[in-house]
């Protein structure tokens, strides 16, 4: 075959750099979260699954599997077409109509997954804002990364949550270029915050939109779980919120959330809307029902205990003297410090 060996190569970089990975096939217990069985060559084995996304368990969820189970005995299972052509079902409309009054905006637009939500957006906002200047946090996701690239818009990258450095490059450009911050609420490997009040004082300043990413925080808090933004009270300064329907509310997806123009204008000029089929009405029945159920009273209990079993572990792992590193949110990041050695432990 043509080339195979520069795959070899890039396959042999990888391993040795120790970063190559093995797919664990998993089988979760509904009701037993987060207990599984994994299943290799040689037989398998009951495992406690730590690194699960599934922060609240709504993956398994009797209200989030009914109403998917009612959504594909009345809808079947693909929702048939694009959103333009055929792809558009009730659920998808109201789900909009949630995810848009769940972070107080006027409007909102699913995608298939929080991925091609952030790099469909950000694209797109370099075609609408000509002459954009996108500054960017240094630990941004590749989602990110990779839709700030694909705008073609000029970048500028500023030290993870530094706002003095972010304003330094701020003052450095021409002000009447449209501008743009993208960032983050909760960064998910080190599990520390973005400064969400202070970035958005510095775009009023320098009349910038924001750009939120709040994967790792919708769900998990806020009074309603719509993220960071809505526990601190600024969500309203906040003009793209960008989250996931996987993580805190258990099944997949991707949305944005903003003014029902900005909404209207990706959902016209996107490609990475336009040009896919559409969420399976399943998902967004399932997402729909864990939204609903998170913005309650049983949601608040949910985070209030996750948090409360989140500060319990942290606090283990200094009694037993490992090398945790501080964060003020649910993610518990254990520094080993060598790609090999990781591995082996979460084989363990």
């Amino acid at each position: 075959m043509k080339h195979l060996k520069a795959f070899e190569n890039a396959l042999e970089t990888i391993h040795d750099e120790g970063r190559y990975r093995v797919f664990v096939d998993l089988h979760r217990h509904k009701g037993e979260f987060p207990k599984a069985t994994a299943r290799f060559e040689h037989g398998e084995r009951e495992i406690i699954v730590w690194c699960s996304n599934d922060y609240l368990g709504m993956g398994q969820d009797n209200s989030v599997t009914e109403a998917m189970h009612e959504a594909i005995d009345s809808f079947g299972a693909g929702s048939g077409g694009t959103r333009n052509i055929s792809g558009t079902t009730r659920y998808h409309v109201e789900l909009e109509k949630e995810l848009a009054d769940l972070h107080g905006k006027t409007g909102a637009l699913l995608f298939t997954s929080g991925y091609v939500s952030n790099d469909a957006t950000l694209s797109t906002l370099g075609k609408i804002l000509p002459n954009l200047i996108i500054y960017s946090d240094e630990l941004n996701h590749a989602s990110m990364i990779e839709g700030i690239r694909r705008s073609k818009a000029d970048y500028r990258v500023f030290r993870h949550n530094d706002v003095e450095h972010l304003r330094a490059l701020l003052e450095n450009d021409d002000p009447d270029r449209p501008k743009v911050i993208a960032f983050e609420s909760v960064y998910s490997m080190d599990g520390d915050v973005g400064p969400i009040e202070a970035i958005c004082d510095l775009a009023d300043e320098f009349d910038a939109l924001t750009y939120l990413d709040e994967v790792h925080a919708v769900g998990m808090y806020g009074d309603e779980g719509a993220g960071v933004a809505q526990r601190d009270g600024v969500m309203h300064r906040v003009d793209i919120v960008e989250g996931t329907l996987g993580k805190a509310y258990g099944v997949m997806g991707g949305y944005i959330a903003s003014h029902e123009t900005i909404i209207d204008a990706i959902r016209s000029t996107a490609s990475g809307f336009i040009f896919t089929t559409s969420t399976c009405p399943v998902m967004a029945a399932g997402a729909l029902a864990s939204i609903r159920k998170l913005r309650s009273d049983e949601g608040r209990e949910l985070r209030r205990s996750h948090q409360s079993h989140a500060a319990m572990l942290k606090q283990k792992f200094r009694d037993a003297g490992l090398p945790l590193m501080e964060s003020e949110t649910h993610i518990v990041p254990l520094l080993v410090g060598d790609p090999e050695k990781c591995k082996a432990l979460s084989d363990t």
